[in-house]
């Protein structure tokens, strides 16, 4: 986490409580969710591939992924902590779901741990059902 953020350069994963609870710093480490402030930079090997919100748009191409514009298009955010981890839990789940050749569900929407704050969860469930659509 702080690697990404003082060395890096990297602000997109928020910092949240640095114990894998509120999950605001959610990133991919080879396609996968994982939240940083839980991974030791020695526990990383060369080959990893680590993406944060800012280089999202790039695994499609884009200047904003389809879950980032669905986020936007659902107007979402409010205070905007949560979000930059909410989008990368959202597209993980998604990609998830199509990689075992089926659609979303309740029980992964429910199955979402990250916390917001401000109390957007619907507007998130609609954002991610949107985005999903759209990837």
């Amino acid at each position: 986490m702080w690697v990404l953020r003082d060395l890096l350069g990297v602000t997109g994963p928020e910092y949240g409580c640095g114990v894998n609870v509120r999950k605001a710093c959610t990133s991919h480490l080879n396609g996968k969710a994982v939240n940083p402030c839980a991974i030791p930079v020695g526990g990383l090997k060369a080959t990893d591939e680590v993406t944060t919100i800012e280089g999202l748009p790039a695994t499609v191409g884009a200047d904003l992924h389809p879950m980032q514009q669905a986020w936007l298009d659902q107007d979402v955010a409010r205070c905007g902590s949560c979000q930059p981890g909410q989008i990368m839990t959202a597209v993980a789940v998604v990609r998830r779901a199509a990689a075992e050749g089926r659609e979303i569900t309740d029980a992964d929407l429910d199955g979402i741990r990250n916390i917001c704050r401000c109390g957007t969860c619907f507007r998130i469930r609609g954002a991610l059902k949107a985005g999903a659509a759209m990837m």
